[in-house]
Order: structure tokens, then C-alpha cells, then sequence
């Protein structure tokens, strides 16, 4: 029960700081993203406040023995680049720049009842789960496969 007050609670304060920076807002994220044109810088100083945050929380966490609402800290495998993570940050990347938003300015900005989110929305999701179902299928097939092989000699 702690752990989902918790998780609830930093939603809240995340979707806050979405308000307040105005990131729900679409027209600052694609001002970001416009690079070539009338360029926006609010969002870069948002992400530094993040990843500043995140640096000095960091190191302070990580000196307890487990986390506050869970029994140990999640063990994070560190992969190197490949198709997958390229295919899938080139494909949010897109999302992004076409839409105006992330997952997270999305759901928060949803309570707007604008438009363009009661179709974005649903399509995120849409891809999410089309996602997880390529995944399952491409794991399934991995173990069909190596079923099927001969041992070598």
C-alpha cells in the first residue's frame, strides 16, 4: 500500500512540474525540437533540472541498504546499443516530434479533453501493447527455435 501512495504521489508531483514548466504544452516541446527555426530553450532547462536532481539524489539513495517501499533495488543490466533500442528511440522520437508530447505531458495533459490527445492517447497505448505483443511473439519464436536445433558435435 506505501509503495502505491508513493508511486501516486511522485506521479502528482511529476505531472506538477509538467504544469508549471508548461510542458504540457505542445507548441513549447515542438518549439525545443525546432531547432533550424524559432528555437525554445525552456524545455533544455527543464531536463538540466531533472538530470541535476537525479545527481545529487543519486549517490545519497544508493548509500541506503534498499529503497523506502521495496525489499531491494532493481538490478539495472547494462546492454549496449543495439536494433532494438535504435528502432525504439528512433520510433518515440517521431511520436514526439509529430505529436507535441511524451507519454508522461500526454496523460497529464489528457484531463484537457483536447482533440488531438483523445487521439494521441489511445494510439500510444495502441503502440505500447503492439509493442509487448511483437516482443512476446519474437521471444516465443526465439525458444521454438532453439528447440528445434541439434546439439553440437
Amino acid at each position: 500500500m506505501r509503495s502505491n501512495i508513493s508511486a501516486f504521489l511522485g506521479g502528482l508531483l511529476f505531472a506538477i512540474g509538467l504544469g508549471i514548466s508548461g510542458m504540457t504544452n505542445p507548441a513549447n516541446v515542438l518549439g525545443f525540437l525546432d531547432i533550424a527555426g524559432d528555437w525554445d530553450f525552456r524545455l533544455a532547462f527543464v531536463m538540466g533540472g531533472a538530470i541535476a536532481v537525479h545527481a545529487a539524489l543519486r549517490p545519497l539513495i544508493h548509500k541506503r541498504e534498499r529503497p523506502l517501499f521495496a525489499a531491494k533495488f532493481p538490478s539495472l543490466s547494462a546492454s549496449g546499443v543495439d536494433r532494438k533500442l535504435l528502432v525504439g528511440a528512433g520510433l518515440f522520437g517521431v511520436g514526439w516530434g509529430l505529436g507535441g508530447y511524451c507519454p508522461g505531458p500526454a496523460l497529464t495533459s489528457l484531463a484537457t479533453g483536447a482533440t488531438q490527445l483523445l487521439v494521441f492517447v489511445p494510439a500510444m497505448f495502441a503502440g505500447m501493447y503492439l509493442a509487448q505483443v511483437l516482443q512476446t511473439r519474437r521471444r516465443a519464436s526465439e525458444g521454438t527455435s532453439r528447440l528445434g536445433a541439434s546439439p553440437a558435435s
